[in-house]
Formats: structure tokens, C-alpha cells, sequence
């Protein structure tokens, strides 16, 4: 090795042209900045969506519809599926918040609302949060409690 075939790690350096430096350079004068307007300047930063005045694309389309930020969001669980978990999994008595976390039915968080498709066919008391007029039927029907929470 060498003082004349030294060269540095790779990828410690990058090859760039010096702009700014004088006219000499061949880079120098505008810096490769064009003639002048707002680009030219220093500390110019475009905001996002900015379309040089033209009215920009997101104030262009027609805003439409209504979220409303108060809406709470129900995970349905339908009556068929509560039936073949019984089958399943042999639960009798009371189908909890609980037990439907441990069965992978809902989440830890998830707000629940039983419906009325499918037919119960064992007595079970369950407790959600909403029930729908059909399921709460069936479930009476059958021999069983709606425990609303």
C-alpha cells in the first residue's frame, strides 16, 4: 500500500459537485439555481399540495358526506355463531365479554352487539352491550337471558 492508491471506505464518501464556488468553477453565478423567482431564494420550502397558484387538486374536489366523531362502533356477532361455539367448545351457562375475548370473537376493547341470525338451541345467558329485538327474542325463546351492560 501506498500514499498515491489510498482511498476511503466505501460508501464513507459521495461525489458531489461544489456549486456556489465562483465563476471559475463552471458552477458558480446562479449555482444551478435557474434566473431569479422564488426557487432561487434561500430557506425556500413549497408547501404540500402547492401547485404554484393554480388552486390546488384537495381545494379543487367538492367536499361531500359527515363523519360523525361521536359514533360508537359495534362488532356484530350473530346468534349461528354463538350456537357453534357452544357446540364446539361445550360452554353452557353465561357467554361473557370474557369469554368471547379468550374464543377470539371480538377484541379486549371492541364494543358488542349480538344480532338475530341463526337459532339458539341451549339455554345461555349472555351479556353484550347492545342486542338487536330479534336476537333478544330468540334468546328468550330458547330459555335464555339478555344481559345488556
Amino acid at each position: 500500500m501506498n500514499l498515491n492508491n489510498i482511498k476511503p471506505a466505501a460508501g464513507s464518501t459521495f461525489n458531489s459537485k461544489r456549486i456556489g464556488r465562483g465563476q471559475g468553477s463552471g458552477k458558480g453565478g446562479t449555482s444551478t439555481k435557474g434566473h431569479k423567482g422564488q426557487k432561487a431564494r434561500a430557506g425556500y420550502s413549497q408547501k404540500i399540495g402547492f401547485e404554484g397558484g393554480q388552486m390546488p387538486l384537495q381545494r379543487r374536489l367538492p367536499k361531500f358526506g359527515f363523519k360523525n366523531v361521536n359514533r360508537k362502533e359495534f362488532r356484530g356477532i350473530n346468534l349461528d355463531t354463538i350456537q357453534t361455539l357452544i357446540e364446539n367448545k361445550s360452554l353452557t351457562g353465561d357467554i361473557t365479554r370474557e369469554v368471547m375475548i379468550e374464543n377470539g370473537l371480538i377484541s379486549k376493547n371492541e364494543l358488542v352487539k349480538i344480532m338475530g341470525r341463526g337459532e339458539l338451541k341451549s339455554a345461555v345467558s349472555i351479556s353484550a352491550d347492545k342486542f338487536t329485538k330479534s336476537a333478544e327474542e330468540l334468546i328468550s325463546k330458547a330459555g335464555g337471558k339478555a344481559i345488556t351492560l
